[in-house]
């Protein structure tokens, strides 16, 4: 599997300009970790380097000392994701066996709280409206975040999620060092308020940030950064219209299933 694909994207300009672009989007796929028989993550990572990673994971995670500790490491495609499963030496197992006996959840960025491919597609009755908000209103917000992002301000090192209006006026800001955290903290504080025009964050646009975007019902979700393959894939199954890449003079439509944006829709 390629660690990028091509995708026709539209690049919506501050002046209210357009222009159909090619772009590679970064893969994003399922990962399941299988230690020893055992389920223990479930990661969203880019489909290369299988090796390098389950060490490299297995090191920090402290179930092994060393990359000798690890007498395969078989990596291989399903229907659903692919699966990497790794034998450890009999002095390491007792403990994957603990760990798995009372292992929640980890601070790791993926679904590490699950331990099969098949609880990664949660269903979801959602499906988008049609936006509200218009072009002027994303670059509004993009231009007023930072003045909402205390803590960047001060570190430099969080991530943050806004809600927005339809004029483009921030409702509400979450930061976090953590850009799935922001998003959840957002989401928490907004539960039982109308569901605002669009959703900003500072952050890529992966799978677990359009599914969220999804959970709260927003008809718009807006990124800094580019989406995922896995991320593009599940907002057109849902219908949620997705701009990326966003800069003050310029951001890139990479969905737009009600042709709001786009002068032809798809």
């Amino acid at each position: 599997m390629n660690a990028a694909e091509d995708a026709a994207l539209t690049i919506l300009r501050v002046d209210g300009s357009q222009a159909a672009i090619d772009r590679a989007i970064a893969c994003e796929v399922p990962v399941a970790i299988e230690i020893d028989g055992f389920g223990y993550a479930v990661m969203m990572m880019t489909p290369q380097d299988f090796g390098d990673f389950a060490t490299g994971f297995l090191l920090t995670e402290r179930l092994i000392d060393a990359p000798a500790d690890i007498l395969d490491i078989d990596p291989f495609e399903t229907e659903r994701g692919w699966i990497v499963r790794v034998t450890l030496v009999e002095r390491c197992r007792a403990r994957i066996h603990d760990r798995v006996r009372h292992r929640t959840s980890d601070t790791s960025c993926g679904l590490c709280g699950i331990s099969g491919l098949e609880q990664v597609a949660r269903p979801l009755a959602y499906r988008a409206t049609r936006p509200a908000a218009p072009a002027p209103a994303l670059f509004a917000a993009l231009s007023a975040l930072r003045a909402h992002q205390p803590l960047n301000v001060q570190t430099g090192a969080v991530h943050a999620a806004a809600a927005c209006d339809a004029a483009g006026t921030i409702l509400a800001v979450r930061e976090d060092v953590g850009r799935h955290n922001a998003l959840d903290k957002l989401i928490g504080h907004l539960a039982g308020a109308p569901v605002p025009a669009f959703l900003l964050v500072t952050s890529r646009i992966s799978y677990e940030m359009v599914d969220k975007a999804l959970v709260i019902g927003a008809p718009i979700l807006v990124g800094i950064s580019a989406p995922t393959t896995l991320a593009l894939s599940h907002a057109r199954t849902h219908d949620l219209t997705l701009v990326a890449l966003a800069r003050p003079d310029a951001m890139l439509v990479a969905h737009d299933p009600f042709g709001w944006f786009t002068t032809d829709p798809e």
